[in-house]
């Protein structure tokens, strides 16, 4: 089973970068797709990106493309995302989730293995 650890989140202000990094344990790690998701407080959490299990197809929720990308490192277990031009509306916790790869890559797929999260907050 894979489990996954986030690192990378703190406080930044608008319009800085930051890289989210989620690092999987087990050998598996390539079988799987990769997502981001987000939850800002009162809010229900909200898909951001995901990748598949071989990096080559990647999706984006249309209120972060163009500033963030999500990329992996299967040979080091790793998801990252790039955020850039960041906002004070990204302030979120950042979760990586992962689900077993069976063809297709889907933001609204089930995804049924979960960090723990990794706090964001941009300032104005």
């Amino acid at each position: 089973q894979v489990q996954l650890v986030e690192s990378g989140g703190g406080l930044v202000q608008a319009g800085d970068s930051l890289r989210l990094a989620c690092a999987g344990s087990g050998r598996t790690f390539n079988n799987y797709n990769v997502g981001w998701f987000r939850q800002a407080p009162g809010s229900a959490r909200e898909s951001v990106a995901a990748i598949s299990r071989g990096g080559g197809q990647s999706l984006y929720a249309e209120s972060v493309k163009g500033r963030f990308t999500i990329s992996r490192d299967n040979a080091g277990n790793l998801v990252y995302l790039q955020m850039s031009s960041l906002r004070p509306e990204d302030t979120a916790v950042y979760y990586c989730a992962a689900y077993l790869d069976r063809g297709v890559l889907s933001r609204d797929h089930v995804f049924d293995i979960w960090g723990q999260g990794t706090q964001v907050t941009v300032s104005s």
